[in-house]
């Protein structure tokens, strides 16, 4: 039990035994650096159930815990806040505790109930950028963090595989592309397609150019433009199945899905379950015909179908056109069936998309709450902020995106100039240097990626993320090296169990960081935000460099205390290392 659980009990009792009045919480705070104590009881919010001098009453508070709890060593009252000094031993004993159990912070598996949580979701036609990064980087943490908080997680991601954006790229292929295949070229396919997405933009222009000069206004000419009406024309093809256009499509999306992997497979993502635009949109026209009948939706004049979401403070939406096809509301809804279907357990959903879909995902959730889904209720969108650069907003069809494996070999060798610069790599092999310039480049990227709250646009400085100095993560990674040197250096036993010592305040501040672990993991599930694990980590690591500045461990003369400090860095070492994973990130041994 920790203490914050114990003294609320207490001090409920301590109210009813002084006053005879129960109180229904208790709140706390950390104590101010300016004042002796651990934590400290406001007594404040207690007047309402009590009227009185609100020293009086944290002083009879005080002396009553003294008597009742052996944890209580003294107490002092300043104002409206009981600040309550904690006996070493209570912080002795819960390290232990913690120490035993190697799952601290964690739930049981699988004792929440279970979610699905969909990121990526790429088009095919082109590789992954700086945008899907943030979007990867954030499913995947919020996945792992789910997990860690005892919920079922289900990874999954919709490959946007069809539609007028591929065929743009088929198009260019077959008439500039000369055969070139991802062998032929050396290039990775998500490539390869992306470069033909691109040429077939510059052909574009030329012609609406060329139209434009023969007389056209600009809203003509993109329409007419023959390019663009040939890509209208192969997207009716690919609908009606003909055979030489779906071959062509399936060619080279599997160049796209090899590239994609080999992406995934280096920024260290994974999936339990792939799903296709061209399997899925067609769903969700069966529930739109029966939503009819159900009077959630109606059907207007010219034969389309609406949802009307006025009296929920929207607008009314189409989801059925008025000669009967879909639109992605009608996809988006079938699609969350399905998945629904398909994972008989599921009870919620998790949604990475960009915060340009805010509105989308609004309507969404709404209609299936209307629809009658009891799992409609644990639906979530995860919306992000976009990720801009010094050099201004991102183009894909122009080509100036910034490319995901681009990105990180660049992140490389930024690790590797500014390592070099400080010479913190003596000795080490070149195949070590490498390896670790790959584990602090990624690491600095995700970290200044996952450190921000998730709403919140991003600027990204590749070169102040791989910083060794300040809230980044080769600062964190650089602490838990420095603490695998100290165990390297701890030739004694260090697995005794220490009690009866007198703590160091800088002891007692570290135990009381790690003791938050447990709850910030829970309060980061609870809000989708692996920020709240970036931060608590830096926090952490600040807390024990000071205790590693002002602490003697190796050196210390005294045997239990030099035990328990080794162990209580190691125990550092350890929730570093945890929280650092679930935020997708290596840690290093040395460094």
């Amino acid at each position: 039990m920790n203490i914050q659980t114990l003294l609320q009990t207490k001090v409920k009792e301590g109210f009813l035994a002084l006053y005879g009045v129960e109180v229904p919480s208790v709140e706390f705070q950390a104590t101010r650096k300016d004042f002796e104590g651990d934590i400290t009881v406001v007594v404040f919010p207690l007047l309402r159930y009590k009227k009185g001098n609100p020293v009086q009453i944290g002083e009879d508070l005080g002396n009553y815990l003294v008597e009742n709890l052996d944890e209580i060593q003294r107490f002092n009252v300043v104002k409206g806040f009981l600040n309550l000094v904690i006996n070493d031993s209570f912080y002795i004993d819960f390290f232990n505790d913690v120490s035993v159990n190697n799952s601290y912070g964690f739930a049981a598996p699988n004792s929440l109930d279970s979610r699905m949580v969909e990121y990526s979701s790429p088009n095919t036609n082109k590789p992954l950028h700086l945008g899907h990064v943030r979007n990867l980087l954030l499913g995947y943490s919020v996945s792992e963090i789910l997990k860690a908080a005892g919920h079922k997680v289900y990874k999954t991601q919709i490959i946007n595989d069809r539609g007028i954006h591929i065929c743009k790229s088929m198009l260019a292929w077959l008439k500039f592309g000369d055969n070139q295949t991802p062998a032929s070229t050396g290039l990775k396919g998500d490539k390869l397609v992306g470069n033909y997405y691109v040429k077939f933009d510059q052909e574009y222009k030329k012609e609406i150019h060329e139209l434009v000069e023969a007389g056209a206004t600009e809203e003509d000419a993109k329409k007419k433009a023959p390019l663009f009406v040939k890509a209208q024309e192969m997207l009716r093809e690919w609908e009606s199945g003909k055979t030489e256009v779906v071959d062509l499509w399936r060619m080279m999306n599997e160049w796209v899905y090899e590239g994609f992997d080999t992406t995934y497979k280096n920024i260290g993502v994974d999936f339990d379950k792939l799903y296709y635009e061209s399997n899925t949109y067609l769903l969700g026209k069966d529930v739109i015909e029966e939503g009819l009948k159900n009077n959630v939706f109606f059907k207007k004049e010219d034969g389309s179908v609406w949802c009307d979401l006025t009296e929920d403070g929207l607008d009314e939406k189409l989801v059925l056109r008025s000669d009967g096809t879909a639109v992605y509301m009608t996809q988006d809804i079938g699609t969350a069936i399905q998945r629904a279907k398909d994972f008989s357990d599921l009870n919620g959903m998790v949604y990475t998309v960009g915060n340009e879909q805010d509105y989308h995902f609004k309507v969404l959730f709404l209609i299936l709450k209307k629809l009658g889904y009891s799992w409609a209720d644990q639906l979530y969108h995860l919306s992000y902020g976009m990720v801009d650069l010094p050099s201004g907003k991102m183009k894909s069809r122009e080509g100036t995106v910034v490319d995901a494996d681009d990105l990180m070999t660049e992140m490389s060798d930024t690790a590797r100039e500014i390592s070099q610069e400080l010479g913190k790599l003596e000795g080490y092999t070149n195949e070590e240097k490498e390896s670790l310039y790959k584990i602090i480049g990624l690491g600095a990227l995700k970290y200044f990626i996952l450190k921000v709250d998730p709403k919140k646009r991003i600027l990204f400085d590749p070169q102040a993320s791989v910083d060794f100095q300040g809230n980044t993560g080769p600062f964190v990674q650089y602490t838990y090296a420095r603490i695998q040197s100290i165990l390297r250096k701890a030739t004694f036993d260090y697995s005794t169990t220490i009690t009866g010592i007198e703590l160091h305040k800088k002891e007692k501040e570290l135990i009381k960081q790690l003791a938050l672990y447990p709850e910030v993991i829970q309060q980061a599930a609870k809000n989708y935000s692996p920020a709240v694990i970036a931060n608590y980590t830096y926090d952490l690591v600040k807390e024990f460099n000071s205790f590693y500045q002002n602490v003697s461990i190796l050196g210390e003369e005294n045997q239990e205390s030099k035990i328990f400090r080794v162990q209580l860095s190691k125990k550092v070492a350890d929730i570093i290392k945890s929280a650092f994973n679930l935020l997708g990130i290596n840690v290093p041994e040395r460094m």
